[in-house]
């Protein structure tokens, strides 16, 4: 296939608003009569929900911290198919990426950056810059961004938090003195902001109907403000840039025979997962059925389970109150696989709040935010891995669990400074842990968790 044109949305540093600007992008060139495909670099959960919002197609994730780089393109080229157009957001400041052990200098371009992302998917970069608090200066920093490393293609600027008229006057005169063409100015529009918490935005699958809201209003200020024809003619230069064959499930994994019903949690609570991790449960043979651990029941016929991440905290009560549903998990003979939330649901309790008491221990809420990538091993054969398997993970949270009596680790890793961490539990056919990985790199672990689901009994 042909991949279409691409811009990747970049900036010099979190909070300059590249998910408004992405996400307006996305939103206003599908209401000018575009198809749309949605990317995010790095391992960000949420972001993707408001993307799929603003395009109709599921947000998707690229990662080569994650996946390796060479996974990047054929998931992007798979990502793309169909569209006309994509739009890429980026992570953090262009240049950020993994930061590397020890003391010695970084490459130019670190792993996981959204400028290694741009160069794996030959896209050009927009820069949105938070313009508060700036007017010549901007000059300086753009000829920084634009000349650290020849690599890198950075196509145009966006201006976002303009505070008046003649304010973008001076900043128009500041990037045009380096070269750069203006394609958009946004004013301060406090009024656009997505409601946060602890590890970001407010889900949009949370956010509801005010979501869509948002969306809205982020595709009007945006078809208002940014050259839409522009960016499209930006984009255009990265057609045909990737030559890889589109990532296919079914290349990748062989179906068992059974058809066995896997149940996803899904719903406001847990809404933390990859769009390729239920197409590879397809592609396994599995039988793949929602639902909301909120109010529903366990699907009929659950051969295995699986909660991912997301905010269980923040839904407690209903989370408690659905007595039957906890039951029915802490009596669940197949195999489960739980991430973050799913581990602290599978707890006791949380925060005091009775959950589904499947590994004795509480999990509690703390101020400290727990976040990078991890080489980890797994400890023992499980549902999912081997003794022995090392894979690289993501670690995402503001919780801890109490394990009452011990059990055998998920995981061992270093963390971010070295200390050694055993995460997680791993039982019969169960293996919960905080750390997250994307089931693209690893297809024989969704393989090995259909197997074993494929035997029980039904």
């Amino acid at each position: 296939m042909v991949t279409p044109g691409a811009v990747v949305v970049a900036a010099p540093s979190s909070g300059a608003g590249k998910t408004t600007v992405a996400t307006g992008l996305m939103a206003a060139l599908r209401r000018a009569g575009h198809c749309v495909a949605g990317f995010k670099v790095g391992p960000d959960f949420i972001d993707p929900g408001y993307h799929g919002l603003a395009t109709g197609r599921p947000g998707r994730n690229l990662d080569p911290v994650l996946v390796g780089t060479e996974l990047i393109a054929p998931l992007y080229a798979a990502g793309a198919a169909g569209a006309d157009i994509a739009v890429v957001e980026g992570v953090m400041g262009l240049f950020d990426g993994r930061i590397p052990a020890g003391d010695a200098p970084g490459p130019a371009i670190p792993d996981g950056s959204t400028a290694q992302v741009a160069g794996l998917i030959g896209a050009p970069i927009v820069l949105v810059v938070d313009a508060r608090g700036q007017s010549q200066s901007l000059a300086a920093l753009l000829h920084g961004f634009a000349g650290f490393d020849a690599s890198v293609s950075l196509a145009g600027v966006i201006l976002n938090q303009v505070g008046s008229a003649r304010h973008e006057q001076v900043l128009r005169q500041a990037c045009g003195s380096v070269g750069l063409p203006v394609l958009g100015a946004l004013p301060r529009a406090d009024a656009l902001s997505v409601p946060s918490r602890h590890l970001g935005l407010v889900t949009a699958v949370e956010h509801g109907a005010a979501a869509w809201a948002a969306v809205d209003a982020m595709a009007e200020l945006v078809a208002q403000r940014v050259d839409l024809p522009a960016v499209a003619a930006i984009a255009a230069r990265a057609a045909g840039a990737v030559s890889a064959p589109p990532w296919s499930p079914a290349q990748h994994i062989e179906p068992v025979a059974g058809a066995p019903v896997v149940a996803v949690a899904a719903g406001a609570a847990f809404s933390f997962g990859y769009a390729e991790h239920t197409e590879l449960l397809s592609a396994a043979g599995a039988q793949v059925v929602a639902f909301d651990p909120l109010t529903d029941a366990l699907p009929a016929e659950a051969a295995a389970l699986v909660l991912p991440g997301g905010f269980p905290e923040q839904h407690l009560g209903e989370l408690s109150a659905n007595e039957a549903l906890r039951g029915q998990i802490r009596g669940f003979a197949g195999p489960i696989h739980a991430e973050c939330a799913g581990l602290t649901y599978l707890m006791d309790d949380l925060d005091g709040a009775p959950m589904c008491g499947v590994l004795a221990g509480s999990a509690r809420f703390t101020r400290r935010l727990t976040l990078g990538y991890r080489d980890a091993v797994a400890v023992a054969d499980s549902c999912l891995r081997r003794a022995g398997e090392r894979v690289v993970g993501h670690e995402f949270h503001r919780t801890v669990v109490e394990f009452a009596g011990e059990v055998t680790p998920a995981w061992k890793f270093r963390d971010g400074a070295g200390t050694v961490i055993a995460d997680g539990a791993v039982r019969g056919p169960m293996s919960a842990a905080y750390l997250h990985t994307h089931p693209a790199a690893s297809p024989a672990a969704v393989r090995r968790f259909v197997e074993a689901a494929d035997t029980i009994p039904r």
